[in-house]
C-alpha cells in the first residue's frame, strides 16, 4: 500500500508537471503553436510520458473536467426537499467555484489567472471550453429534470441551466476584459449567474 501510495504521488506530481508547462506554453507563444513535444520537454519528462497521462494537449486543460461532473451531479442528487431549481444552481454554481479554488490554492495564482485567460480569450481553447461545457450542461439539464419531474421539462431544464452558464461566461469574460481584480471577478461572476438564474431585477434589488 505504502509504494502503491508513493506511485501515485509521482504520478499526480508528472501529471502537474504537465499542466503547468503547457498553461506557460500556450500563455506564451499560443496554444496552436505549442506541440505536445514542447510541453514534455519543459515538464522534464518524455514525449511517451505525456502520452501515458494525456490523450492529446487538449486535455491537458481539461483534466478536472470528471470531477466537475461528479461535483455537480452530487450537489443535485443531494438537493434539499423545498429546494427550487434556481436555488440549487446556485449551489451547485459555489460547489464549483469552491472547488476551483482549492485546486488553484495547490498552483501559482498567476498560473491560474493565465489558466482563465487563456479559456476566455484564446479562440482555440475558448472554442474547446465551450464543447466541454455544453458536454457538462446537458449532462447536469438531465439530472435537473430528472430531480424536478413536475417541474422541468429536458428543454426548459437545458434552458435554466443555459441562462446560468451563459450569464456567467459572459459577465467572468467582462470582468477580464476590463482588467478586475480577482476578488471583483469573482463579485462580477456570481452577479452574473444570478441574474441568469432569478433576473435582473431579482439580482440587482433583491
Amino acid at each position: 500500500m505504502v509504494a502503491e501510495s508513493r506511485r501515485e504521488r509521482k504520478k499526480q506530481q508528472v501529471r502537474n508537471q504537465l499542466v503547468e508547462a503547457a498553461i506557460r506554453l500556450f500563455g506564451e507563444q499560443g496554444y496552436e503553436r505549442t506541440t505536445v513535444a514542447q510541453i514534455a520537454a519543459a515538464a522534464d519528462v518524455a514525449t511517451k510520458t505525456f502520452f501515458n497521462h494525456f490523450g492529446s494537449k487538449e486535455d491537458v486543460l481539461f483534466v478536472d473536467s470528471g470531477r466537475h461532473a461528479e461535483i455537480a451531479l452530487g450537489v443535485i442528487a443531494d438537493r434539499g426537499p423545498d429546494e427550487s431549481p434556481a436555488d440549487l444552481l446556485l449551489r451547485l454554481y459555489e460547489a464549483m467555484r469552491e472547488d476551483f479554488l482549492a485546486q488553484s490554492a495547490a498552483r501559482d495564482p498567476e498560473l491560474m489567472r493565465s489558466y482563465a485567460r487563456l479559456l476566455m480569450l484564446e479562440p482555440a481553447l475558448h472554442a474547446l471550453a465551450l464543447r466541454r461545457s455544453l458536454d457538462l450542461q446537458r449532462r447536469i439539464a438531465d439530472a435537473l429534470a430528472e430531480a424536478y419531474p413536475d417541474t422541468l421539462d429536458p428543454v426548459s431544464a437545458s434552458a435554466v441551466v443555459g441562462a446560468m452558464v451563459g450569464a456567467a461566461q459572459g459577465a467572468a469574460l467582462r470582468s477580464l476584459e476590463l482588467g478586475e481584480s480577482e476578488e471583483r471577478f469573482w463579485v462580477t461572476t456570481r452577479r452574473g449567474v444570478e441574474i441568469g438564474l432569478y433576473g435582473f431585477g431579482r439580482a440587482i434589488f433583491g
